[in-house]
C-alpha cells in the first residue's frame, strides 16, 4: 500500500512541476544598467533588449552595461523560480533546500 502513496506523492510532485513550468514562462523579470535595458522570463530566456540611446559614443561601456544587466536579470529570474520551487518542495515534505 505504501508503494501507492509514493506513486501518488511523485505524480502531485510532477504535475505541480509543471504548473511551475507554466508559470515561470508567464512570469517576466526586468534589469536596466546604463544604456541597456534586458527582459527576461522565469525559464531564463530572454525576452527583449533595448538600448536605452540613440547614440553611443562608447561601444566598452556598452558592452559593460550589457553584461552587467543579464547577470542582474538572470539573477532576478533565478529567485523567482528558486522561489516557486522553494514552495513546491516545502508542500511535497521533501524538505529539499533551496
Amino acid at each position: 500500500m505504501a508503494m501507492f502513496g509514493k506513486a501518488k506523492e511523485q505524480y502531485e510532485f510532477v504535475k505541480k512541476a509543471k504548473e511551475i513550468q507554466k508559470k515561470l514562462r508567464n512570469e517576466i523579470v526586468e534589469a536596466e544598467k546604463g544604456m541597456v535595458k534586458v527582459k527576461m522570463n522565469g525559464e531564463m530566456k530572454v525576452q527583449s533588449v533595448e538600448i536605452l540611446t540613440d547614440e553611443v559614443d562608447d561601444v566598452k561601456q556598452l558592452e559593460k552595461d550589457i553584461k552587467e544587466t543579464m547577470d542582474n536579470v538572470t539573477e532576478k529570474a533565478q529567485k523567482v523560480a528558486q522561489s516557486m520551487m522553494k514552495d513546491v518542495m516545502g508542500g511535497m515534505g521533501g524538505g529539499m533546500p533551496f
